[in-house]
């Protein structure tokens, strides 16, 4: 198997302060562009650790060839 990327982003704001979240874009060496869902995860430090760590192991469910 090639290797592999993974592609995500963080950034810690108030919630009161979030309206909306849209994809994130990404040009790929072919000149096709692919979108990343930008997912959302509210609560103190510890909920938001104990949902990203949950998130990341049932987004590595999804591919069980890797």
């Amino acid at each position: 198997m090639a290797n592999l990327t993974l592609v995500y982003g963080m950034r810690l704001l108030p919630a009161e302060d979030i309206i909306e979240v849209g994809e994130a874009p990404v040009k790929l060496r072919n000149g096709n562009t692919a979108h990343v869902t930008m997912h959302v995860l509210e609560g103190s430090k510890k909920q938001i650790e104990a949902q990203l760590k949950q998130s990341l192991d049932a987004f590595f469910e999804l591919y069980p060839e890797i």
